[in-house]
């Protein structure tokens, strides 16, 4: 095990909840009860459905919403007791890509000063030494230094996201936080931008913590994934075993879902997940959960270390050690669709090119 960087402990995040003439309403839990460590040098994978609280969850981690309860801490300190002295330091180490990179970026400033914005913030370098590190940011992502004058809505949308990525280094953070990152672009786009993150991880020794809903992105990207359910990790797992041995039913239906080569799902996931404002009792997957017994509505499993994971795979099922789930295709394998075979041949090319005007609109 190396050493971790970021760690949480029954971190909980809670929205509403507050009295009214009508009586005090129940909070939606959006995090409810997290135990993780995300190890230095890893690219960290957390999935699942719409409305599990996986971004919630990364902007906490992140330090950019506050916990309701529980802790996090980064290297070792806690974040939830620091100062705003204190916290302004530790942003400079760890940075954040959104999801969509045209709302995340002021339609009033050029790409040049998007990028050095942070480098003002935190007073690194002069006015000299920052526009020659814009340039050198924007040539290092795939754009060309010469339009940083431009404005965001003069860019596609995997050149802005580009600007998003090269805003984030700036600062030369040690680990950053992609929430749903490529999710915006269409198939070849995101392939080039998983690449370039690949390679500024590798160059930069970065940790990425990558937030996403697509299997697929996370079979090419990840080292391990947290797979949440309603607020709740149910199971955590290196990816290549997760794939090949799902130990969670729900995990499971996530695989079955993805479709083969226009197949339809093997097994689709049927029901809408419970109204978090008042989960179910008991294992929170069980009102759709075709392996559910009565003890699953009675008690709610813990996260535990299961037998064949070496210490880096657990669990929250009371089935884990009877169940026999499929996997993926292949075991392990990525999904056999023309997605996969698509990012596979961006991949061989390991090349990030100079993006032009031509690059395709997202």
């Amino acid at each position: 095990m190396m050493a971790a960087v970021i760690e949480a402990h029954g971190l909980q995040r809670h929205f509403g909840g507050r009295s009214s003439w009508f009586g005090r309403s129940s909070p939606v839990r959006a995090v409810d009860g997290i135990d993780l460590a995300i190890e230095e040098g890893e690219t960290f994978a957390i999935v699942g459905e719409s409305g599990c609280g996986k971004s919630t969850l990364a902007r906490v981690l992140a330090g950019l919403m506050p916990a309701s309860a529980g802790s996090v801490s980064f290297r070792g300190r806690d974040l939830t007791t620091l100062d705003p002295a204190e916290r302004k330091r530790l942003r400079r180490d760890m940075q954040f890509v959104f999801q969509d990179p045209f709302s995340s970026l002021n339609p009033r400033m050029t790409a040049g000063a998007l990028i050095g914005e942070p480098l003002a913030a935190h007073d690194i370098g002069d006015a000299t030494g920052r526009r020659r590190k814009v340039a050198e940011l924007m040539a290092r992502v795939g754009l060309r230094p010469e339009h940083a004058s431009r404005y965001p809505h003069e860019f596609s949308g995997g050149q802005r996201q580009r600007i998003g990525i090269a805003r984030a280094l700036a600062t030369g953070p040690s680990v950053i936080v992609g929430d749903e990152p490529v999710s915006a672009l269409d198939v070849s786009i995101q392939a080039q931008v998983i690449n370039l993150l690949e390679e500024l991880k590798t160059e930069f020794g970065l940790t990425l913590v990558v937030i996403s809903h697509d299997l697929t992105v996370i079979h090419h990207m990840a080292d391990r994934v947290a797979v949440m359910y309603l607020g709740q990790i149910v199971e955590l797992a290196p990816v290549r075993e997760l794939f090949a041995s799902p130990r969670h039913p729900y995990t499971a239906a996530l695989l079955a879902a993805i479709p083969m080569d226009g197949r339809m799902p093997a097994q689709p996931l049927e029901g809408d997940p419970p109204n978090p404002l008042s989960p179910p009792s008991g294992c929170r997957f069980h009102t759709r959960c075709p392996h559910a017994v009565a003890a699953c509505s009675a008690d709610a499993p813990a996260l535990e270390a299961t037998e064949d994971g070496g210490g880096n795979r657990a669990v929250a099922c009371h089935r884990a050690r009877e169940l026999s789930l499929r996997g993926a295709d292949g075991g392990g394998r990525p999904p056999a669709t023309a997605a996969a075979r698509r990012f596979e041949l961006y991949r061989r090319a390991r090349e990030v090119p100079v993006m032009t005007g031509r690059e395709h609109r997202s």
